[in-house]
């Protein structure tokens, strides 16, 4: 049966960060695709829903739970609009393509209109082209967004062993970036060239979901949330520890390996 994630714990749907340690890569994906679900139907009717979209092998799985039944039964599709959080600058087609994982995963498989997903253009001549390009399309979704900067109802993000996020690397100049809504970095190995959604964009969410697996993610997974319940450990040489939505929430969604070293008291219970 098709459930959202919801918790009864001291921490409350009002908090800056829940987090759910989910016993299996499996539970998880479906913890995702719940959640995802859950948002997208809490939705007023005739209200357009706009989700962005992470790559990465955990999210992979999230998406083909979605796509596939009792959410793609239940998923409101015609009215929500996927985006991509990052990008490989990487022709389409590449085997590393973010944009190649969601359209086998998700858009081929569920009834995704055509107009329901936006992605970054990596035919352009560049990654500063096509950041520009993003950041326009996503200027004119939102024409009346506050203070210029559109508010996603959803984010899904990972988090690296790095420490990084969307393609937010440490010493990245694109986490320093106050006013584009989209920016440009290098990163991951081999390093590839990329364009990613900034943390001026991230923080304007009413929702990030962060999604993590493995145990070779317990120690990064641990310090992030130190981080998020203790702003002073927030730190450029952690990324993932910056995202702290100014008006909305932050979830982490966990495998047990994961979140073998965080402490009781630091998960929600439900």
């Amino acid at each position: 049966m098709a459930h959202a994630v919801k918790g009864s714990g001291s921490r409350g749907e009002g908090d800056p960060v829940r987090v759910f340690v989910l016993s299996s890569p499996g539970e998880l994906a479906r913890a995702a695709a719940g959640r995802l679900w859950g948002i997208a139907k809490e939705m007023p009717e005739g209200r357009t829903v706009h989700i962005a979209l992470s790559g990465g092998e955990t999210p992979r799985r999230a998406y083909g739970t979605l796509a596939a039944d009792p959410y793609r039964a239940r998923f409101p599709w015609g009215r929500v609009r996927f985006w991509q959080v990052d990008e490989r600058f990487v022709p389409p087609g590449d085997p590393r393509s973010n944009r190649r994982m969601i359209e086998e995963t998700l858009l081929s498989r569920a009834p995704v209109p055509e107009e329901g997903f936006r992605g970054v253009d990596t035919a352009l001549p560049g990654p500063d082209e096509a950041a520009r390009e993003y950041e326009a399309v996503l200027r004119r979704a939102f024409p009346d967004a506050p203070g210029g900067i559109p508010r996603f109802d959803a984010v899904v993000l990972g988090v690296g062993k790095d420490g990084h996020t969307a393609s937010l690397f440490p010493g990245s100049g694109a986490l320093s970036s106050a006013r584009e809504l989209v920016g440009t970095s290098t990163g991951g190995d081999p390093p590839v060239s990329r364009v990613t959604m900034t943390l001026s964009l991230l923080n304007a969410a009413s929702r990030i979901v962060f999604l993590v697996q493995g145990g070779g993610k317990a120690r990064v997974l641990h310090d992030v949330i130190a981080a998020a319940r203790d702003p002073a450990l927030r730190s450029p040489a952690l990324p993932a520890s910056l995202v702290a939505p100014r008006r909305g929430s932050a979830l982490f969604l966990a495998d047990a390996e994961a979140a073998r070293l965080l402490p009781p008291e630091w998960r929600t219970a439900g």
